[in-house]
């Protein structure tokens, strides 16, 4: 979504993953491949069509099979493995070289601000890996007086009582609460 709104992609980091990357499921091919090209044909395929903004809509008295054909299932160009979204689920996730440019890039940029008026922004973390996220955001907090961590979660706004002071916790919809900020 950052993208798309005008991000450089170079400038973030996926470290949980990025579903706009497939990945093989063979354990050897360390590497992903962008699936823009792939999803937009899955779509179309299960009777999806594009609106005049190029945006994907369910046309009237149509089913959506949400089907696909054998031909369209993801192959690697590189063995003809299977692929699967690059996403941190298990111990398979593809760290790639993209993905530790931009881990060098992030650690590089948290070490040339930590001891700057930081806002560690968290937005929608669950509790699966909290140590890729939440913990280092709550680390960092404490060890800068004049950080703020910043939490916005549905149902799983907080944060440890060492922090309470520098921290802000909003129980709610994404984006609701950030629609009530731009108003």
């Amino acid at each position: 979504m950052f993208q798309k709104e005008g991000f450089d992609k170079k400038r973030l980091f996926y470290t949980q993953g990025d579903y706009g990357l497939f990945q093989s499921v063979n354990p050897a091919i360390r590497k992903t491949y962008d699936n823009e090209e792939w999803v937009m044909a899955a779509m179309e395929a299960q009777g999806f069509v594009r609106d005049a903004d190029g945006i994907f809509q369910v046309p009237e008295h149509k089913e959506i099979t949400m089907k696909i054909p054998t031909t369209l299932i993801p192959k690697c160009p590189d063995d003809g493995s299977d692929m699967t979204t690059n996403l941190r689920a298990d111990d398979s996730f593809v760290e790639d070289e993209g993905w530790h440019r931009a881990s060098a890039a992030y650690s590089d940029f948290l070490h040339r601000h930590e001891n700057l008026h930081v806002l560690y922004l968290e937005l929608g973390v669950g509790s699966n890996t909290p140590g890729i996220i939440k913990y280092p955001f709550w680390q960092m907090t404490a060890g800068n007086p004049k950080a703020v961590y910043a939490c916005i979660n549905y149902g799983a706004a907080v944060c440890p009582k060492e922090i309470e002071g520098q921290s802000i916790c909003i129980d709610g919809d994404i984006a609701w609460v950030l629609q009530q900020i731009r108003n």
